[in-house]
């Protein structure tokens, strides 16, 4: 069934949505993004999205072309005219189409803004969460400001192609000897009852689904520790696992082919998840 899309204010079939060759998204990767989850056909951590969104926009000198709730009368309605029971919705904000040149374009110029949805039935029982993932790691060689949440996928996506022709599910990425992040998701370790995570800096994306998890695992009296590990601290480590607004909190059960502990999803993660999904169904908007 084809999908309705949200394009610069109209609501239009998928086949009808066009946007201009000369926008910058397009030409320069000029363009920030947010992915929200939707379980029960209620929007996961929208306040904490819309936040970063705003925050991602400001970095670039980029307006904030709708309110928080105009935004979320736009996710809403998309996620009741395509049906969406249990998914994710995409946002894009590009900085507009102009004349091609490295110098942004009037500050007047019009903004670009798309929202569609993709259907996941089950999202939260995927079947990744019961078996873990395995990674492989590789050398971080994005730009330095991860912590904008910008449309410049293309390492991330060469990372993960890379990890799948080694037999993985996806990469960690590592510069100066510690591991940043996965291709879409934070990285974390578990050692001896503690969680360890990268504190927050311009390496790493501020993940919605890593302070709410972090948070959660503190009110259940987790003990948590923010600094960089190594790989190898992590192929020695009692567990590993990642967090992500599409994945929720997925064990990692295997690094560079070494398992991680037994080789199976351990139970802080187990429970971790668990948590979650149970607070975000009660929280969702």
């Amino acid at each position: 069934m084809p999908r309705t899309v949200y394009v610069n204010g109209e609501f239009l079939p998928e086949a009808e949505a066009t946007i201009s060759v000369f926008d910058r998204g397009f030409l320069f990767a000029d363009a920030v993004y947010e992915v929200v989850s939707v379980l029960g056909g209620r929007l996961v951590d929208f306040d904490g999205h819309a936040q970063r969104l705003e925050r991602s926009l400001s970095e670039l000198a980029m307006p904030v072309p709708l309110s928080r709730d105009a935004l979320l009368e736009v996710m809403r309605r998309l996620t009741v005219e395509n049906g969406i029971e249990d998914g994710l919705i995409y946002l894009q904000i590009t900085r507009g189409a102009a004349d091609r040149d490295f110098a942004y374009p009037d500050p007047d110029t019009p903004q670009t803004v798309v929202l569609f949805t993709q259907s996941k039935p089950g999202l939260a029982d995927a079947p990744a969460a019961r078996t873990g993932l395995k990674v492989a790691t590789c050398p971080d060689l994005r730009w330095g400001r991860r912590d904008i949440k910008t449309v410049q996928l293309l390492y991330p996506s060469m990372a993960k192609m890379a990890a799948r022709e080694q037999g993985a599910d996806d990469a960690w990425m590592v510069e100066d000897g510690a591991v940043t992040e996965g291709t879409s998701n934070n990285a974390y370790i578990v050692r001896g009852g503690v969680i360890v995570t990268r504190q927050l800096g311009s390496e790493i994306l501020h993940g919605i689904t890593r302070a709410a998890v972090l948070r959660l695992a503190r009110e259940a009296q987790m003990t948590v520790e923010e600094r960089p590990f190594t790989v190898e601290e992590a192929q020695s480590a009692d567990e590993a696992f990642v967090t992500s607004a599409s994945a929720f909190v997925m064990p990692v059960v295997e690094i560079d082919g070494r398992p991680v502990a037994d080789g199976t999803p351990g139970p802080v993660a187990r429970r971790l998840r668990e948590i979650y999904i149970e607070e975000s169904r009660k929280a969702a908007l």
